[in-house]
């Protein structure tokens, strides 16, 4: 689970958008890039070359 305050200041690193959390998978979905962020240990890695594709479903 991640913080709510901090969900509201997270930001796609590439595009700067808004991120959704999706608590099933533990990530950070960015929709306008179209990729997910993993959260390990309970902090987000939100480096730009860690955003991994997003399928057709996860979308």
């Amino acid at each position: 689970m991640i913080d709510e305050e901090l969900l509201k200041i997270l930001a796609c690193p590439v595009c700067k958008g808004d991120l959704e959390y999706r608590e099933d998978r533990d990530v950070l979905i960015c929709k306008n890039c179209r990729v997910y962020y993993e959260i390990k240990d309970g902090i987000p890695v939100l480096l730009p070359d860690s955003g991994r594709p997003l399928r057709e479903e996860e979308s």
